[in-house]
């Protein structure tokens, strides 16, 4: 089963930012689960391939894993590529140009490994796989390749879960300050600009805007760690009204000052407070809040997740 930023996630992240916590072990623990989890799968088939294919030398490995019938994502994994390297260096990722590009890679790989292994003489290295009694042995070159897969599968899920945290937060978190400071939904509006790989509504990419009497105000969501001065190029480009963030430094607050962007720094101390003075900025009708968070969190988390 493949592990996604789920429900439960979102609502641990929140949690962790309103109290000005580093939420990223969520994300790291979801990596590694799902890592953890392909990687037995992965060794599971590369038993039942090398099995099937008894007699024949590395070829077993492309013939199964680079199967033009396999998913294209799975075929580029399995040649060492993922599919966006793909696509920025052929400017497509339709799956013809996937297993184009993933055979012609993986001999390259291949040949590479091969290299390397004839120049290192007395290397001897043999990697043991056994499932329900059935055991099967990799040479180095063998197990060079499935290594080299295992560490493009992991990033992979590094980059693709790190980027669309963020996407997938925005929503919940920022009904989660509505909610906290009493702004009514006639205050406020989503757009769904896409969906991303899920029908769960907090999964999808929206724009979230704060409104009042005709007038819209775009917030933007980064949870991006200790901001450059660059990072506030995002908000100047989209025309944003409100800025939340995890970290900000000293000089994202002077830029965003200057551009009369209101701010929240959610890692600072009580950060989620400053949200106040934003609505109070753009006239937004709310109620000033007083009390504990974490209190109202989980009724909070009842209403939005479940409307």
């Amino acid at each position: 089963m493949t592990m996604t930023l789920t429900e439960q996630v979102a609502k641990n992240i929140i949690k962790k930012l309103m109290d000005g916590e580093d939420y990223r072990i969520e994300i790291v623990t979801l990596i590694n689960a799902e890592f953890l989890q392909y990687t037995i799968d992965f060794f599971k088939k590369i038993i039942d391939a090398k099995l099937k294919n008894k007699g024949i030398d590395l070829d077993w490995y492309k013939k199964e894993f680079l199967n033009k019938n396999l998913p294209a994502e799975d075929i580029a994994i399995n040649s060492g590529l993922n599919k966006k390297t793909i696509s920025n260096m052929y400017n497509s990722a339709t799956k013809e140009i996937v297993i184009e590009a993933s055979n012609e890679h993986y001999d390259t790989l291949y040949q590479t490994i091969q290299s390397l292994v004839d120049g290192e003489e007395g290397l001897n290295i043999t990697l043991t796989l056994k499932f329900k009694g059935v055991s099967v042995d990799l040479n180095v070159a063998e197990s060079l390749i499935v290594i080299n897969t295992l560490a493009v599968k992991r990033a992979a899920l590094r980059g693709g879960l790190w980027s669309t945290a963020g996407k997938r937060v925005e929503k919940p978190l920022m009904l989660t300050l509505c909610e906290l400071y009493g702004v009514s939904e006639k205050n406020y509006k989503i757009k769904v600009k896409s969906k991303i790989q899920t029908d769960e509504d907090f999964e999808r990419e929206i724009d979230f805007y704060l409104t009042d009497k005709g007038k819209d105000f775009l917030c933007e969501v980064k949870l991006m760690g200790k901001g450059n001065p660059e990072s506030a190029d995002a908000v100047i480009a989209r025309d944003s009204s409100v800025f939340v963030a995890d970290k900000l430094s000293d000089t994202n607050k002077k830029q965003l000052n200057s551009l009369k962007v209101g701010w929240v720094e959610l890692r600072d101390k009580e950060g989620y407070k400053r949200f106040n003075k934003v609505l109070d900025d753009l006239n937004i009708p709310h109620k000033e809040f007083k009390g504990d968070a974490n209190k109202e969190l989980e009724k909070i988390f009842t209403k939005i997740f479940n409307d």
